[in-house]
């Protein structure tokens, strides 16, 4: 996995132009077949496309808020919250990275619908959620800081790195949109194939199994994984598209 970055691009933006929006950088996150095995991959405009793993080719996803030194330590990072093993792919297969940028660039990472007046309790109990000032853009920037050159590191001294920052919130941030990534619709950016599903047997937003009934009587039956998009049969648009 390696990032192209492109000179910049104008800063005009049209808040009813999604789409402008989301091309307005110039850096991209450049997934080879062979990093990724040969999977389905979304990209941020929508598209979709399928990589062989035997075959020479790579697919570039624009970002919308990383740069392309964070997103290297953030794919890094989620790779070593969520490894691939022998039970199966992690979060680098699962394009982890491609979720929590689309989150940051999206109403969560600016604290759109977080109350963000004083005051402010830093070391508010974990069961009254985050409390601070700074918002997940803010603590995503500020924690990427301390971990220069991360993408470069041996495993074992990732590992090492990040038992070092494994108190902060960054990282509980990190962690959290971790997990999400492995295991959200796909339409988000994570869980490309619907990796993190297989893993788990989850079929999906499935909003009957009526017409299975008779047809499995008396079988272990697990379903194909299936999106919302594709149990609905039509387009949905996710929430960090929405202002």
């Amino acid at each position: 996995m390696e990032l192209e970055a492109k000179g910049p691009s104008s800063r005009k933006t049209w808040p009813h132009l999604i789409c402008y929006r989301v091309m307005r950088r110039r850096e991209f996150l450049t997934l080879s077949a062979a990093s990724i095995g040969g999977v389905l991959v979304y990209s941020f405009d929508r598209e979709v496309f399928r990589l062989s793993a035997q075959a020479n080719k790579s697919i570039r996803i624009p970002l919308r808020f990383f740069s392309q030194a964070e997103a290297l330590i953030v794919a890094g990072a989620a790779s070593r919250i969520f490894p691939s093993d022998e039970a199966g792919p992690g979060a680098r297969e699962a394009g982890v990275a491609v979720y929590i940028d689309r989150q940051l660039a999206g109403p969560w990472g600016r604290d759109r619908h977080r109350y963000t007046q004083g005051p402010f309790e830093e070391n508010a109990p974990a069961e009254f959620g985050y409390q601070g000032q700074a918002t997940p853009q803010q603590i995503y920037r500020q924690g990427l800081k301390g971990l220069k050159g991360f993408d470069r590191l041996e495993p074992a001294e990732q590992d090492q790195k990040l038992k070092q920052i494994e108190a902060s919130l960054f990282f509980s941030f990190l962690r959290q949109n971790t997990i999400e990534g492995m295991f959200c619709d796909p339409m988000h950016g994570g869980n490309i194939d619907m990796l993190g599903w297989q893993l788990i047997g989850f079929p999906g937003p499935r909003m009957s199994n009526f017409d299975d009934v008779d047809k499995h009587f008396g079988e272990a039956f697990r379903p194909k994984p299936a999106s919302l998009c594709q149990v609905t049969e039509r387009k949905v648009r996710p929430s960090e598209d929405l202002e």
